[in-house]
């Protein structure tokens, strides 16, 4: 996730680095190129009545436009659904921290809560490793007994298993008289939390925005860019190459923008911040156990992952 600050509002037509510019400008160039070559050819274009009335261009401009916002708002929907999937990941594993540590009747300094800690933080660790097709073995090993690390190794959906083991410690903690029949509910709505949480982030990761419906978008947008020198040539001479990058930056960055953010379990730089997320999911539970905390994630060259 880009991680800047806001820069003066001039200063801002020139930010280069972290834009989508850098991406689309050999796009742009091939289409400048294309508009010069109208130009210059514009006497042709008359002969065989190729230039174009721009009525119509600017008509179709505004349907593709409103097109795009929908695509966008699509795309974005997916984003910030999957930013609050994650806030309620960070609220529910506190809720479950903070029962564990004191609606069970453990003594002060046993194993057991911070065991059921460790839970919570590997099961975030799970989930992202889930998410982003990546190998949970390194943070598995490091936060659990090793038989049950091992055992995680050879499933696919390590976050339920992962309920399960927690489950299995709150029954554990109920029949040897820790903790009250009565409250061993208030856990199990937290664990249907969770478990709506992963069903939630599953759901995005596995539903992408039907593939015919960008691929008509993407041909439309270039299709569009490309015949606009031949409704501007005539009104605008020269000054139809400038025009038309102009406006073909504005569509093919919108398009690639929806591209970019409709995952936002990636790794590109626009993507959400799972790596710190989890580390911040991470720092808090180890505080209410009052344990060491470990490092903060830093940004890097404006992006924290």
């Amino acid at each position: 996730m880009i991680i800047k600050k806001k820069e003066h509002w001039f200063l801002m037509l020139f930010i280069w680095r972290r834009s989508v510019l850098p991406a689309l400008l050999p796009r742009l160039l091939l289409l400048l190129l294309f508009s010069v070559i109208v130009v210059a050819c514009r006497p042709y274009l008359l002969e065989f009545k190729a230039e174009l009335n721009p009525t119509p261009f600017t008509l179709f401009g505004i349907a593709l436009a409103l097109f795009l916002g929908f695509r966008n708002n699509a795309s974005y929907d997916r984003f910030w659904e999957a930013r609050k999937l994650w806030g309620a990941l960070l609220n529910d594993t506190r809720s479950l921290a903070r029962q564990a540590l004191t609606l069970c009747n453990y003594e002060k300094g046993a194993a057991a809560p911070g065991l059921f800690i460790n839970y919570l933080i590997a099961f975030t660790y799970a989930l992202k490793h889930q998410l982003r097709h990546t190998d949970a073995s390194a943070d598995m090993d490091r936060l659990l007994p090793a038989t049950l690390s091992a055992e995680l190794a050879t499933v696919r959906y390590k976050p339920i298993l992962l309920l399960k083991e927690m489950a299995a410690w709150v029954q554990a903690s109920r029949e040897q008289q820790k903790l009250e029949p009565i409250l061993q509910l208030a856990f199990e709505e937290n664990f249907n939390k969770l478990s709506d949480i992963v069903g939630g982030c599953e759901r995005i990761a596995g539903t992408p925005i039907p593939f015919t419906y960008s691929i008509l978008l993407h041909r439309t947008v270039y299709i569009y860019c490309f015949l606009l020198p031949f409704g501007f040539v005539a009104s605008l001479g020269w000054f139809t190459p400038l025009i038309v990058v102009f406006i073909a930056y504005t569509f093919v960055a919108l398009e690639a923008i929806a591209d970019e953010i409709e995952e936002p379990f990636g790794l590109e730089s626009n993507d959400l911040a799972l790596n710190a997320m989890s580390k911040m999911i991470e720092n808090t539970l180890l505080e209410i156990n009052g344990q060491q905390l470990g490092p903060v994630p830093q940004e890097k060259n404006d992006i924290i992952d």
